[in-house]
Formats: C-alpha cells, structure tokens, sequence
C-alpha cells in the first residue's frame, strides 16, 4: 500500500478537500503529472530522484521539501525508493495571499520565480516538522469547537518555519559570469517587479539594463535556468492568480491591468502557461468559489 496514514478534513460546505496529511512509501501517486487545485507540501523522508516541475528538472535526496502552488504541473522520477508525508490545503481554508502579513510564505515557499521550489529539512526543522504534523494528525481527529483556528494555527507555525528555513538557505552571493553580474540579478528582479504588467519582452528589460537580449539570456539561463520570457510570463501568471484568488474582477478587467487589450490573447496565454483557463481556475480555486 502506497497510501497509509491519512488524516483529511472536508470543506462542509462543498464537500471537497480542505487539508489533509498523508504518508507514502513509494513513488505510486507522483510518476504521473499532476495538477491539483490545491497547495501541497511535500517532504521526501526517504529515498532519492528527479522532479519535474514546470518543466524544469531538480535532483533532490533525502530531507527534501517540495512547495507547490494549485495547478502547477509536477511529477517525481524514482532513483531510490521514496518515503515521506505530504500536507495539501485548499485556498478555501488557508489563503496565503490573504495572510502574507502573518506568515510571509508568498514569494518564499511559493511563488518565486528565481529559486527552485524545494529546500533541504535539516535535523532542527526536521523536529519542528514532526511535532506539527502530530498536533494537526490530532487537531483533525478531534472534531470540535475552533478545530479550524487551531489547525490553521498549526499549519501557520509550519508555514513560517519553513519560509525560515529556505531563506536561511538561499545563497546571499551569486556565482559571477561578469563581475557586475550580482547587481544586474537584484536590478533585473526589481525591474520585473516594476514592469510587467506593462513591459513583457526580455528586449525591453535588456535596454533597461543597458546590456543586450543575448547577455540578458545568458545570465537568467545560468542563474535560474529560464529563459527571460519565462520569468516574466511566471510573474504575470502569479498576479493573474492572486487576482483570480480575491476579486471579483472579470477576466476582461484583470487582462487590461497586466497590460492585454485581448481578453482572449490573455485567456490563452494564461491557459498555455497554467495549463487551465482563467474561469475554471477562479471556479476550483478562487474568489467565487469562496463566496458560493
């Protein structure tokens, strides 16, 4: 059996998932891709082998965590067998956008374009992580009054202590290609942050950083192993979504404030980049889910 240990919660209200924790022992429920309408936190215990997420490949070994975001498309190729417990919840039941102030996981565990989604779980973490999952392997056992606050209490500390770990983990120094190459990386991050809902070519970035598209290409391929179109496409999608999650702005209105007159160009690029549309995304995930 691949699946044991499973502890869920149902969304009374829809009847679909909420949260839930669950162990496995080999690589059964990820060898084919998967897109869930849900957040999931995996922490590979065991084992070793290859992640495709988004179409990039990582290697990863034991006291590894995945984070990943509804419908990003992933799947793990086996080298050695795999154990481990994954956390899944529903925006519906803990919308990170909504508690950026509290737990500040957006753009850490989840959502950032420049680092790959994983971190290694070191022995204090690993400790951490162990007690929480027990309190909430509890929490949803005990059906009762303010279960919701104190699984969601739970699944916050986890939240920020993961958020922590990974931070502490990322590289303060970049490896150079040319000796100013660190401040281009933090000038190009801000530019993007800046421009694109209105800038979404790497020609335009490259003459912002007075350098050309070619050495503009060199440099994001080496450093985050995308390509410039990549990661401005990752960020109009982020805020696509975000808008998706906590508005009732049409589809039409959320295209023209990143920068698209054509509300069906928009739908299509955000179909061919999040593999689902704008609609179904806001119905399975999004704001008028959370108000039905």
């Amino acid at each position: 059996m691949d699946i044991f240990n499973t502890y869920t919660l149902i969304n009374e209200h829809t009847g679909d998932l909420a949260f839930r924790i669950w162990d496995f022992e080999d690589n059964n429920e990820f060898c084919k891709v998967k897109r869930l309408n849900h957040y999931s936190l995996i922490w590979i215990k065991k084992g070793s082998g290859t992640a495709t997420i988004d179409l990039s490949e990582h290697d990863f070994s034991h006291s590894t965590m995945f984070a990943l975001t509804p419908y990003q498309p992933f799947k793990f190729s086996e080298k050695e067998q795999l154990e481990g417990v994954v956390l899944n919840f529903h925006p519906d039941f803990f919308c990170i956008h909504k508690h950026q102030d509290q737990v500040a996981c957006n753009g850490v565990l989840f959502n950032n374009i420049y680092t790959p989604p994983m971190q290694y779980i070191d022995d204090n973490t690993k400790s951490e992580f162990e007690m929480l999952i027990s309190n909430m392997r509890t929490g949803i056992q005990n059906v009762g009054l303010a279960q919701y606050d104190l699984l969601v209490s739970y699944l916050k500390v986890f939240l920020i202590t993961a958020s922590r770990s990974k931070a502490k983990q990322h590289p303060e120094e970049l490896e150079a290609v040319y000796d100013n190459e660190p401040f281009i990386l933090q000038k190009l991050k801000n530019l993007i942050e800046a421009n694109f809902k209105t800038k979404h070519s790497a020609s335009e970035y490259a003459e912002l950083l007075n350098i050309t598209p070619k050495a503009l290409a060199k440099i994001t391929k080496n450093h985050f192993n995308k390509t410039m179109t990549n990661l401005i496409s990752e960020r109009i999608i982020i805020e696509a979504k975000r808008e998706l999650y906590l508005t009732d702005k049409s589809v039409k209105e959320i295209a023209f404030n990143l920068g698209y007159e054509d509300e069906h160009y928009f739908s299509r690029f955000f179909k061919n980049n999040a593999d689902i549309s704008p609609s179904v995304y806001r119905e399975t995930v999004g704001f008028a889910r959370a108000v039905s």
